[in-house]
């Protein structure tokens, strides 16, 4: 029988690419009585475009002063990717989330950035239908997943599993992005060590039958996690194992720090700041440490009769 073809295949069009990239521009809206922006989705230049890739798993190295690839031919080769390997859903869910609109929205008040960032998401979905309205065909989100499907027909999405993360995996990645400290690819190294901590932080609450709180904020998915371990200071405690636990915290903060500041999420801006090798390795060995610490917190609760785990 021969195979469906994927659903998702059909954001692969121009036009689509076009409002993913944030090329595509729609209306213009006031934010407060002294500002206003365009709406469209967060701008991917082609190093933002190749470090996305690579944060998925597909390797591709952004030739400065050569030759490169169109950004829609970087966006297209990435969802071809990512529609082989089953990543397309999770590839949309970080493109559209809050944290990718930060450079877009922040200076301004919660409220706002809140309702105009959800009047962003709502008017670039509505785009893309527009696009695929007359094939009778909608992308939406159901739960925390994006899907595409024929309109009007209802969909089930089923609960995804627990991605294995074990200490393999966190070598994986922290060797990869010491390739890009090697490479003098900076921004991708602490993308890579930020996506490490968000990963393993979802890896453990999930191990606890419960849903990640905020999957934007590292520094709330930490706390999460602390409470369903029971990571707490605790008198009882040696002194100098309670000192390093009140440092994780601030390996979290600064991670999640730099990620907003100086990664390559946001481009470059007014507020970034020059980073040197010897700071991005100490990011990344944090991080490596930080999520194998975190890994055997959960295997030792996992195994353990005591409801105290450190």
């Amino acid at each position: 029988m021969a195979k469906l073809p994927n659903p998702f295949n059909i954001l692969r069009s121009k036009e689509i690419l076009a409002i993913l990239d944030g090329d595509t521009k729609f209306q213009e809206i006031e934010l407060d009585d002294l500002t206003s922006l365009i709406m469209a989705m967060p701008y991917q230049s082609g190093p933002d475009l190749c470090g996305l890739s690579a944060l998925f798993g597909l390797p591709i190295t952004y030739a400065w002063g050569g030759t490169n690839l169109s950004r829609w031919q970087y966006l297209d080769n990435l969802i071809e990717y990512c529609i082989k390997n089953d990543k397309c859903s999770d590839l949309l869910s970080y493109m559209f989330s809050k944290e990718q609109f930060s450079k877009i929205l922040s200076g301004h008040a919660a409220d706002i950035i809140d309702s105009t960032y959800k009047r962003i998401v709502t008017e670039v979905i509505q785009q893309i239908n527009g696009l695929l309205y007359f094939g009778g065909n909608e992308f939406t989100m159901i739960g925390n997943q994006f899907v595409v499907k024929k309109i009007g027909v209802k969909v089930e999405v089923a609960i995804p599993k627990i991605k294995m993360i074990d200490r393999d995996y966190i070598k994986n990645i922290s060797a990869r992005a010491m390739q890009d400290v090697e490479q003098g690819n900076y921004d991708s190294a602490i993308t890579k060590s930020r996506t490490l901590l968000e990963e393993i932080f979802w890896y453990v609450i999930e191990k606890k039958n419960e849903a990640p709180l905020d999957s934007g904020d590292i520094g709330k998915l930490y706390k999460q996690v602390r409470t369903l371990y029971n990571m707490h200071t605790d008198a009882g405690i040696d002194r100098r194992i309670n000192t390093l636990l009140s440092g994780l915290s601030s390996i979290v903060s600064a991670i999640a720090e730099m990620r907003n500041k100086d990664s390559d999420a946001h481009g470059v801006g007014g507020n970034r700041i020059a980073i040197e090798e010897y700071h991005t390795r100490l990011f990344v060995n944090s991080a490596m440490t930080m999520a194998d610490f975190i890994l055997s917190v959960a295997s030792k609760n996992q195994v353990s009769k005591n409801n105290r785990t450190i």
